[in-house]
């Protein structure tokens, strides 16, 4: 339980506060509208579907404010970087934006669900109401006009017999407006499915952005003020006595006719902030778009690896961060994410970019037709952004894990390193780091070895050797290959790489791992990164609560793990 507390404490308690906060907000307005005297005529209408309708739709105000910050991404980075103040653990939250960002949008998906089904329900039985199919005291109340000259304000949102609720649904602000609010949150909902987001990133991207529409027609939704309340009037009407006398209504004094009003519209007010955050990213993203980006050096690798180094005036780094990166070539509107590859100590930035869908592919097919020495199109770039990998150096140890292209967040530490050794950095703190990199294919190899050898050689240079420990791990191989890597066993460098360290066939054995770990830094906090897949996250989580030991003199795991 302790080790589990080590690195889920602070995240299961932000879990367990906005979960308590979507309770409360649910209970609180469920009992308001179901027991409140102000409503009690609107509960003869509709019974429990008035507060079915809008319990949820409080708890939708309070995730629709935290939906969009998130992705508020310059204001995180801010939070980040300039803030020091925030301790290792509250960072480690900053890092699962988009899980929250997930969780808030199935809370709101849901919500949305229970709001639209119960005011189904109010519709029709407005309806029936205003039809005459139920009580004296349902037809008084749905007969009831907006007339000052009687003293009248209606109930029931259904003016006229002839309307039927579909008719209702799409001509009044309220009801049009929650069709096309319906509407765009499940296509936003359903195109960020994984096999969407992996197979038609554009899909995702392009529908994702019907946030705008859903955002403008959930401030003007509660303007049509359909549900509508009993207000105080003098003499006052006292329901308990009159609700049997709907006939004698307005002919004896103590029963004057009911006065009613429609709420004033909040959604609005719990919006305005975050979407002001917002239009902050937009605009500031703007303007980095129209500063000049240079290619300083473009190559293309094998296994259809495009790096790019590139310069732009002021622009400033720190290892593992990431950019968004748009070409107007391709299209105007995309903007995609990639970790850089450089060390802060260079004067350029550098990102991998693997051939992984249609814009990537695009990009290369372009570069790839470029003549010589010439200047790629048009390139906008965003950022940079912070991320997990930021914190590497807070640790005395660290492990970093990386899948294919993930491995780019720790070519960028890597390279730090160098530099910091160098330069003789009295500031690197850091005196142990395990690197592990698992690919399927030996190309995906070949453009991050020449790191590493120069790693290599530095480190024995300069009597270090045990600094850097790394593992490179084949996960797709056949007979062949085995066979082949059989006859040059003996050679004294890997026949795939180049390097000392031989390359090992399968997957690392991760208990082994950690225990080795924890044996030879007995009294270390070790951090464990990852860029990699979700199902790796969840094996290396594991191992950090297993491997942590709760006695604070001792072995302590804290995972973190690479977001986009």
């Amino acid at each position: 339980m302790g080790n589990w507390i080590i690195n889920h404490g602070l995240s299961a308690f932000i879990l367990v506060v906005w979960m308590g906060i979507n309770i409360f907000l649910f209970v609180y307005y469920y009992l308001f509208y179901d027991l409140g005297d102000r409503f009690f005529y609107t509960r003869h209408l509709l019974g429990s579907a008035l507060a079915w309708a809008r319990a949820p739709a409080a708890v939708l105000n309070f995730n629709c404010l935290l939906i969009l910050l998130p992705v508020c991404r310059n204001l995180l980075s801010l939070v980040r970087g300039s803030f020091m103040c925030c301790g290792r653990s509250m960072r480690k939250q900053l890092d699962k934006n988009l899980t929250f960002h997930k969780l808030v949008a199935y809370m709101i998906g849901l919500m949305t669900a229970v709001h639209t089904i119960a005011h189904l329900f109010n519709v029709e039985w407005y309806n029936n109401s205003r039809q005459g199919l139920y009580d004296n005291l349902s037809t008084t109340l749905s007969s009831l006009e907006d007339d000052e000259d009687d003293n009248e304000t209606y109930l029931n949102p259904i003016r006229s017999t002839s309307i039927t609720p579909t008719y209702f649904a799409f001509t009044t602000i309220a009801g049009l407006t929650g069709v096309i609010i319906t509407l765009a949150l499940i296509l936003i909902i359903t195109s960020s499915m994984e096999v969407i987001r992996r197979s038609y990133f554009e899909v995702f991207w392009y529908t994702h952005h019907l946030f705008i529409i859903f955002f403008a027609g959930l401030v003007f939704h509660g303007a049509g003020r359909i549900v509508r309340g009993q207000v105080a009037t003098d003499p006052p009407h006292n329901f308990t006595v009159c609700k049997d006398r709907p006939l004698d209504w307005g002919k004896i004094p103590e029963c004057p006719i009911p006065q009613f009003a429609g709420g004033f519209p909040q959604t609005w007010m719990w919006v305005i902030g975050p979407m002001v955050l917002y239009l902050c990213e937009r605009v500031l993203r703007f303007i980095r778009y129209m500063q000049t980006v240079r290619y300083r050096k473009i190559v293309i690798h094998p296994s259809k690896v495009l790096e790019l180094q590139l310069e732009k005036a002021g622009f400033k780094m720190e290892v593992g961060q990431y950019v968004f990166m748009n070409c107007p070539a391709i299209s105007q509107l995309e903007w995609h994410p990639f970790t850089m590859t450089s060390a802060p100590e260079e004067d350029f930035f550098s990102v991998h970019i693997r051939s992984v869908g249609d814009w990537t592919q695009k990009l290369i097919d372009i570069l790839e037709q470029l003549p010589e020495g010439a200047q790629g199109p048009k390139m906008a770039v965003d950022g940079p952004f912070g991320t997990a990998s930021e914190d590497v150096f807070d640790y005395e140890v660290s492990m970093l894990i990386g899948c294919g292209i993930g491995v780019t967040p720790f070519a960028s530490i890597l390279k730090s390193i160098w530099y910091k050794f160098k330069e003789s950095n009295p500031k690197l703190h850091t005196r142990k780091i395990y690197f592990y990199w698992l690919c399927r294919e030996t190309h995906a190899f070949e453009w991050f070895a020449d790191l590493l050898q120069v790693l290599e050689k530095e480190m024995e240079e300069r009597g270090m050797a045990d600094f850097l420990t790394y593992k490179l791990y084949l996960t797709g191989w056949d007979h062949s290959h085995a066979a082949h890597v059989m006859v040059h066993f003996d050679k004294d460098t890997d026949i795939v790489t180049g390097l000392r360290q031989k390359t090992h066939y399968g997957r690392p054995n991760w208990d082994k791992e950690f225990e080795q770990v924890r044996k030879e830094n007995p009294t270390s906090v070790v951090g464990t990164f990852l860029c990699g897949p979700e199902s790796l996250a969840k094996t290396l989580e594991n191992k950090c609560v297993k491997f942590s030991d709760v006695d604070p003199r001792k072995t302590k795991f804290y995972f973190n793990k690479e977001n986009f």
